[in-house]
């Protein structure tokens, strides 16, 4: 039977006097810890779990839909004024249809209407807006003075505050309605246990059996849950383990000797099909055992799209397990090598994370690879030459092509070309290496250019030290793409979100030469101190990007 005691009569208002009480069907379980107020309707089988406030004392009247679960800390409250019709075609303040999880300690703030089946994740807000039906919106989300169309899909951070991000939002997938649809009966499991447990008739049958079947397996799966729980990856692995796990990602794990590490011979280790955080967390902790005294690295495989989403070292010879302190979930990785959270290189010889992530964009975009070198005395005079030609479209042997040419000028500059073989021309010119033994796109940021002198544009360029001006290397990409017809625009983010890949427009760029492009980029960069942000350039006719590099970090 449903919990009342919490139920309560709204309160006498200048606006309304009628002290409306809520009416919750028998079937539902409202937990005793729960506060519903005013003229709430709750349909049949919903669960009010703990810590949940549904207060329709301001705006009135609400509608929570059948086989609806509301999760602890729920806040659902209105506005005095503002209504959105339901699909009774009556006026609510707050319309939340079946078949719904909202999830800890969301708050949905009317007027709101939240169609059939939809996901609202941990912590969003959804206030004065429509969500449409089947849409699943993640954790940390704010939609507000929008109407998202039914089976969006809203990701984690994701501020939607205009119709154009609502509309742009993608589809849903046949995995995320499986994990919703999951949750639901998860939720209707514990409904109808919470009735039971309030029961003594239904209770104590179960308490008999429970008492007669603890046995020594018992125990011992209790241990084995003991040692999931305290398992040996980093919290940042199994924090990566979910987002891949809940984006419907495959995981997969490889393995590699010290010897072959530098050849980036990775062999697989065995196949990891996993439902559940747990099965993972195992499987992975089965493959660091095995290969205990080697090189381990977990990634994601998108179904889909059929490639891979992110790669981590999760061991090393020495012992070490664990991630770095951040990721964000397209991080690329080379043909064996590691990299910092902070896109500095690891080491003479090898490419950093963003690097390779302009190959994959450039082979991505149907480029070709190419790779140039010069002295420090030539440097002056632009004299590059060219390393061996690479044919290869795969990223793995353009990577090795380059870091070939590295090792084999080692203490010269050695840059990155983007070739569009159709139009042959430029798209790309990046510095991956330099006298000092940095090897790094310098995309950080902290290095700038002097606008004021007529050298900065040459490749000779010397860089000054300011938090919001550009590197002699970012103009550069800047006066290739512009001479490529591309257009500019650039995206930030802040620490929270940058983990999940959420970034934020910040507009297009509209610049006639590349002054107004450096002046607007550095413009943003003041704007934007303390954030990420980066450059993005785009193929206006095929409607595609052809570069995204970071420019400045917090």
């Amino acid at each position: 039977m449903a919990v009342r005691s919490t139920a309560e009569a709204a309160p006498p208002t200048p606006w309304s006097r009628n002290l409306a009480e809520p009416n919750i069907d028998k079937t539902a379980f409202v937990h005793s810890f729960s506060h519903i107020i005013g003229d709430v309707e709750i349909g049949a089988n919903v669960i009010i779990a703990p810590g949940t406030s549904i207060r329709a004392d301001e705006g009135a009247p609400f509608y929570i839909g059948e086989n609806t679960n509301i999760q602890d800390g729920v806040v659902i409250h209105g506005l005095e004024q503002g209504r959105v019709v339901g699909d009774d075609n009556q006026e609510y303040s707050v319309w939340v249809g079946k078949d719904n999880c909202i999830t800890h300690m969301a708050l949905i703030h009317g007027p709101c209407y939240v169609g059939d089946n939809c996901f609202i994740g941990f912590r969003s807000t959804v206030f004065n807006a429509k969500v449409g039906s089947g849409c699943i919106v993640m954790m940390h989300a704010l939609i507000q003075d929008v109407v998202i169309p039914p089976g969006k899909y809203v990701p984690s951070g994701a501020i939607i505050t205009s119709q154009q991000q609502a509309d742009r939002l993608p589809d849903v997938q046949a995995q995320d309605k499986h994990f919703a649809e999951h949750v639901v009966g998860i939720n209707q499991a514990l409904r109808a246990g919470y009735l039971c447990a309030a029961d003594s008739k239904c209770i104590a049958p179960i308490r008999n059996e429970a008492a007669k079947s603890y046995t020594k397996l018992d125990v011992i799966e209790l241990e084995r849950s003991s040692e999931v729980a305290g398992n040996r990856l980093g919290s940042d692995t199994v924090e990566q383990l979910r987002f891949l796990l809940d984006r419907g990602y495959k995981i997969g794990t490889e393995h590699v000797d010290q010897r072959r590490f530098r050849t980036g011979s990775w062999t697989s280790c065995k196949p990891v099909d996993a439902r559940s955080i747990g099965e993972a967390i195992a499987a992975l902790e089965d493959c660091l055992v095995e290969h205990s005294g080697e090189y381990v690295r977990l990634f994601g495989i998108d179904p889909n799209g059929r490639r891979r989403v992110l790669e981590t070292i999760i061991q090393r010879p020495d012992g070490t397990v664990g991630t770095p302190a951040t990721f964000k979930a397209a991080t690329a990785s080379n043909n064996g090598n590691s990299y910092s959270s902070n896109g500095n290189g690891n080491g003479s010889g090898s490419l950093n994370a963003e690097t390779v992530e302009q190959i994959r964009q450039l082979l991505a975009s149907g480029y070709k690879i190419g790779t140039e070198h010069v002295d420090e005395r030539r440097f002056r005079t632009g004299s590059w030459q060219s390393c061996q030609p690479i044919e290869s479209s795969s990223t793995k042997e353009v990577i090795s092509a380059l870091e070939e040419c590295m090792v084999t000028h080692q203490g010269e500059y050695v840059r990155l070309i983007g070739i569009d073989a159709k139009a042959k021309r430029r798209v790309l010119e990046s510095i991956i290496q330099r006298p000092n033994g940095q090897v790094a796109p310098s995309s950080s940021g902290k290095s700038s250019f002097t606008s004021s002198s007529s050298s900065s544009y040459g490749s000779s360029a010397t860089a000054t030290t300011t938090s919001t001006s550009l590197s002699a290397e970012v103009v550069d990409q800047l006066r290739q793409l512009l001479a490529s017809g591309n257009k500019i625009s650039a995206e930030h983010v802040d620490e929270r979100r940058f983990r999940m890949g959420s970034w934020s427009s910040c507009g297009q760029i509209e610049a006639r030469s590349d002054r107004e492009a450096v002046a607007a980029l550095e413009s943003l960069l003041a704007e934007y101190q303390g954030e990420y942000v980066r450059l993005i350039g785009i193929d206006a006719k095929a409607k595609r990007r052809v570069l995204e590099t970071i420019i400045q970090r917090p």
